[in-house]
């Protein structure tokens, strides 16, 4: 199964490797419970592990994995936080610019749009790639970052204080989703992927649908995107949705860990994760100025 959060294409570490389907971690001597729904049970090197020829990957002794020289190749935590560092650094170089070099008008607003655009192009790209490409996803960071600082700046010379209010909502939002995961509150289950998948997509069809209602002059006031409180509603469970992304992110990043996965996936972790905040932040920014207008 694949996770995304806008375009809902992204795939797990690599084209092939199946981590999303989210099966059972292995129990002591590298073994997975059952090999049904198991992406790695017709690998002839192992036994539920992907990376068994990597003689650091996996091997369970008291159901934990072993530390790995750095020079195995393996992923770490580390790695995860540096790339995703990394890019979410780009995605806010691009912001400031933005906002700072690019005045309010009809050609910066064209600019934000042609940035959006190009971000989704190259966010499309990555996602069917069989390999992290880092040029991809930082250039995917780069337009994505001036895309937000353009409306961030249209947002907030409306609603002041806005921009910096969806960020603290946008941290405050990721913070909680990661205590309540780490907590065990939340299991990540294929059950509860497929659910929360089978919602998305319900979510982004009717908003289609909703867009060319608005385009066409059939939905006035934007629709279920309007300024009201249908739009908060509508904000509100596209917030809940990236938290659910969140979610997805962080179990492919802990098995991806676990199982010694390359380090170059990494950089899928980092883009998968700046994806789901770029989407929790848009949303939380229009949830904002909703509140706002209200006042």
């Amino acid at each position: 199964m694949r996770s995304s959060n806008p375009v809902f294409s992204r795939r797990g570490f690599s084209r092939d490797n199946g981590y999303a389907s989210f099966n059972t971690a292995p129990q002591a001597g590298g073994a997975a419970v059952g090999t049904q729904g198991n992406p790695y049970a017709q690998n002839p090197y192992a036994s539920g592990n992907p990376y068994a020829q990597n003689p650091y990957a996996q091997q369970t002794q008291y159901g934990a994995p072993p530390q790995a020289p750095a020079s195995t190749g393996r992923m770490t935590m580390d790695d995860v936080v540096m790339r995703s560092a990394m890019t979410l650094g780009t995605v806010a170089v691009g912001a400031i610019l933005a906002w700072t070099l690019l005045p309010i008008s009809a050609t910066s607003y064209g600019l934000a749009v042609g940035s959006a655009l190009i971000a989704f192009v190259l966010a499309m790209v990555q996602s069917f790639k069989r390999t992290p490409s880092p040029a991809l996803i930082l250039g995917y960071a780069a337009f994505e970052g001036v895309f937000l600082g353009v409306i961030s700046e249209m947002y907030n010379a409306q609603w002041s204080g806005a921009p910096f209010q969806a960020v603290l909502g946008t941290m405050a939002v990721s913070g909680a989703t990661l205590l309540v995961y780490k907590a065990g509150w939340i299991r990540v289950t294929a059950r509860y992927a497929r659910i929360g998948m089978a919602i998305a997509i319900a979510f982004v069809l009717v908003m289609a649908v909703n867009l060319l209602l608005v385009a066409f002059g059939a939905a006035p006031d934007g629709g279920l995107r309007s300024m009201g409180p249908l739009g908060a509603l509508v904000g509100i469970i596209a917030i809940l949705l990236g938290a659910f992304f969140l979610t997805l992110d962080f179990k492919q990043i802990e098995d991806g860990i676990a199982y010694g996965a390359p380090r170059e996936e990494s950089w899928l972790a980092a883009f998968g994760l700046t994806m789901t905040l770029v989407w929790i932040y848009v949303e939380m920014l229009r949830l904002v100025a909703i509140f706002s207008s209200n006042d």
